[in-house]
């Protein structure tokens, strides 16, 4: 049900305000105001307007705007008061169906590897064991243990299976007039964008635009825009305001700044009382053993120590993950995503809610692993690198890994990337699935995983600070795009889907941003 906007302007108003009330800087606030009453410029006949003024000249005024945007960021705008919380996780019944049995049969994969291996989802660790794993904390890549029993909980191929299954109930046998003509994996009709709207969308994208990493732009001498943007950029971060950091990444981010300017937009200062939460969840990794910790270290095994750019992250990889595989306050997400947290028991305490281990929702830690590592580069300090990461991940990253109709969720960035090829490169799409090579089948991993481990790092760092400045992973799709345009012709000659795979096997010479151009500006529309 569509709200009338005043009406959704109050709600929205009412719920932002609802959510700042227990935080910390709702008690800094606070604080500084009794603070101020002992400062003379503060007088009692005007005492409401004078607060806010100090409030205002002291930067706290900023601070509070800050994460206003931040929860308008993070959560979708109000539904009709009258509609069931389960619409606000995801309006369409048929996909919250479908990502609930997805759910189930994730969780019975993991209960049935602890009953073949005999151990239980979660058990408190001997204290000689929990010694140990403290003094190796910052070198748990050291360790070799022998995981050849544990298997990964699903592959990206898996997932796309599930995808490809996906069918509105309403439509009988598949007559769905405006998607009759679809002809990818995916037959839900969900509306996503074409290329004129894509246009206006990432209009700061365009030719006439400067942008970091554009080599030549014709019209702004790469150096002059470079160094006119690097001043820009400095002086938003003085002014510390996330929405202008948010509008000025779009144009992409000098390195030495990136950093600052991310945690600008994603609303993280590292304060005090954000590094003693990660100490807690560093102890309760310490003292409880989960299954999934035994994934987790295969999976970066797996990932990090084959990978020439991440190897060299992996006890960061380690931390942050375990970590993040304690962390509850994650669990807030799941009112705005369609996934439900899988939950259980210590062994021996079951239903006692004290000893319940919320399990995430999202098993396959190798996707999570490549969206930590690029994150290594720009951050240094585990618990700054690890309440990035959460924030990427509860804003962004989840969408990838759970059935939604979302725009920015993994099932419109499919659609969107098969509309884009069918519409626009109609002969190669005929061609490659007319030999069995569906381009979905080789561009689904890229997506799930936001190319992280495809692209060369400088130009995965470009790719991610659009998705930051635009809110929005609609991107992926259409760099997807781009790159099966820019080899076409070398994607016309193969005749099977293993030769299709060859041609676009490496990602690691492409450049983002003129791939970018090519399928938004240049494509005739």
């Amino acid at each position: 049900a569509m709200l009338d906007p005043d009406r959704g302007l109050s709600l929205t108003i009412a719920r932002v305000v609802q959510r700042l009330q227990g935080s910390s800087l709702h008690s800094q606030l606070e604080r500084q105001a009794r603070v101020s009453l002992h400062k003379p410029e503060i007088k009692l006949e005007s005492l409401k307007e004078d607060i806010k003024d100090f409030l205002k000249t002291s930067g706290w005024e900023k601070k509070l705007q800050n994460a206003v945007y931040c929860e308008l960021n993070v959560f979708p705008s109000p539904c009709h008061p009258a509609a069931p919380p389960e619409h606000i996780k995801e309006p369409l019944a048929y996909m919250r169906k479908a990502q609930g049995s997805w759910e189930k049969r994730i969780l019975k994969s993991l209960n049935s590897m602890c009953t073949e291996l005999n151990i239980p989802l979660a058990q408190k660790r001997p204290v000689n064991e929990q010694k140990e794993l403290l003094n190796k904390w910052n070198e748990m890549g050291t360790d070799e243990p022998d995981l050849s029993l544990f298997r990964p909980v699903y592959a990206p191929k898996d997932f796309l299976e599930v995808l490809m299954n996906l069918r509105n109930p309403n439509y009988e046998n598949g007559e769905q007039p405006s998607f009759r003509n679809h002809l990818g994996l995916i037959q839900v009709p969900l509306k996503v964008k074409d290329i004129p709207e894509l246009k206006e969308d990432f209009s700061e994208l365009g030719l006439n635009v400067g942008q970091l990493g554009i080599d030549d732009s014709a019209q702004v001498p790469p150096e002059f825009f470079e160094n006119e943007h690097v001043r820009v950029g400095q002086k938003v971060l003085a002014e510390q305001d996330s929405a202008a950091a948010q509008q000025y990444v779009r144009q992409g981010c000098p390195t030495a700044l990136r950093a600052d300017l991310w945690a600008l937009i994603l609303n993280i200062s590292n304060q005090p009382e954000d590094i003693l939460y990660y100490e807690q969840l560093k102890s309760n990794v310490i003292q409880h053993d989960l299954l999934v910790d035994s994934l987790i270290y295969k999976d970066v095994k797996l990932t990090a120590s084959n990978d020439d750019y991440y190897f060299v992250f992996e006890d960061y990889l380690y931390q942050v993950l375990l970590c993040f595989s304690r962390d509850t306050s994650v669990l807030e997400h799941f009112t705005y995503s369609s996934a439900t947290p899988p939950k259980s028991y210590i062994r021996g305490k079951l239903g006692m809610e004290e000893y319940a281990v919320f399990y995430p929702p999202n098993v396959n830690y190798n996707s999570f692993i490549l969206s930590v590592a690029p994150l290594c580069f720009l951050y240094h300090e585990p618990s700054k690198l690890y309440q990035i990461f959460r924030e990427m991940y509860v804003r962004f990253f989840f969408r990838l890994h759970s059935i939604s109709s979302h725009p920015s969720g993994i099932v419109s960035l499919c659609l969107l990337f098969e509309t884009l090829l069918q519409t626009h490169l109609p002969q190669l799409f005929y061609h490659l699935r007319e030999i069995g090579a569906q381009p979905l089948r080789i561009s689904f991993k890229w997506m799930v995983r936001a190319f992280s481990g495809y692209l060369a790092t400088d130009q995965l760092l470009l790719l991610w600070d659009r998705i930051l400045g635009y809110n929005s992973l609609e991107i992926l799709a259409v760099l997807a795009a781009a790159v099966f345009a820019f080899r076409a012709v070398n994607l016309m000659e193969v005749t099977s889907l293993a030769a299709a795979e060859a041609v676009l096997a490496d990602l690691s010479t492409l450049k983002v941003m003129p791939l970018l151009q090519i399928i938004l500006f240049a494509t005739v529309t």
